[in-house]
């Protein structure tokens, strides 16, 4: 079986890297935030994100904030270069299009990349206004990004939280459905050894061989990598657009029976497969799946 590890902190420390979050591409946040309300989550309100000179990326977001990691929404605010490349990528599919790595030194990672042999983007300081229960704060990061093309499955980055406290609010971390963590991501590839290569290079983790393809294991959650065709024959419910496919990831939540019974009251569609509870995303978040379960360990894919 994968492994895949949960670090009783939310933000890693020296060298160690942590599957930070995943990014829907949708295109209406409202119709997005409350599918996710659905499904059990208590999202944040809209933010939109700015640039360190004030103007707007050409995006904002909503999130899901757990006690580790989070899942984020994000839509087009403005027509900027970020906000072009955003558009240009929701006519492949509606879903999951990025997945950011959390570090302690984005810029040190940042010159790895460079010297593993990926082409680099200038890292990016960003930040976004953040409501509190006293007022206002400011979320700030620091972003390490390849160019487009390098990683194909996505955007697929680097960060560094610089302020914990503003991102990661008690008053978000509680869900309905008990969802506590970002435990996995599935990537369905056409060369599981090539996808395999690049991102041990690009997380500096070791590649562990399973049923379905590959996993990369770090020292907070998991990669797996896996075939068109045994994805296809572990989860048949979910339609793979075109290849390479971000198609689903895996949360960690305390009752899975819970859990179960409460999403079908609300409509959405599940299924057990072992000790994963398989949820396609409501229309609204895209095309994928959520893989549920109690033990951050638990794969569908072996």
């Amino acid at each position: 079986m994968s492994q895949t590890t949960q670090i009783d902190r939310q933000l890693p420390l020296g060298d160690e890297i942590f599957l930070d979050h995943v990014g829907h591409f949708v295109r209406d946040p409202q119709a997005a935030a409350a599918a996710l309300v659905r499904a059990g989550f208590a999202p944040t309100p809209v933010s939109v994100q700015v640039a360190p000179d004030g103007g707007p990326t050409g995006t904002g977001n909503v999130c899901a904030m757990m006690t580790r990691g989070y899942l984020e929404v994000l839509f087009k605010t403005a027509d900027t270069p970020l906000g072009r490349e955003f558009e240009a990528a929701l006519v492949r599919h509606s879903g999951v299009q990025l997945a950011a790595f959390a570090v302690a030194d984005a810029n040190a990672w940042h010159r790895r990349l460079g010297e593993a042999g990926f082409r680099t983007r200038p890292i990016a300081p960003f930040k976004r206004p953040v409501g509190t229960e006293t007022g206002t704060d400011t979320a700030s990061f620091t972003v390490a990004r390849v160019e487009p093309g390098e990683m194909a499955e996505g955007r697929i980055q680097m960060l560094t939280h610089h302020t914990e406290g503003a991102v990661w609010q008690k008053r978000w971390l509680d869900h309905p459905n008990g969802a506590r963590g970002l435990a996995t991501l599935a990537i369905v590839v056409a060369n599981v050894d090539e996808a395999a290569a690049r991102y041990a290079r690009f997380v500096s983790r070791p590649v562990v061989r399973t049923r379905g393809g590959a996993a990369v294991v770090l020292d907070r959650g998991r990669i797996d990598l896996v075939t068109r065709d045994a994805f296809a024959a572990a989860l048949p419910e979910v339609d793979i657009p075109s290849l390479p496919f971000m198609a689903g990831y895996g949360v960690t939540m305390r009752l899975l029976d819970a859990v179960e019974l409460a999403l079908r009251s609300r409509g959405l569609a599940s299924r057990r497969a072992g000790d994963v509870l398989v949820v396609p995303f409501p229309e609204e978040l895209g095309q994928g799946t959520w893989l549920f379960s109690e033990d951050s360990q638990a794969s569908v894919f072996g």
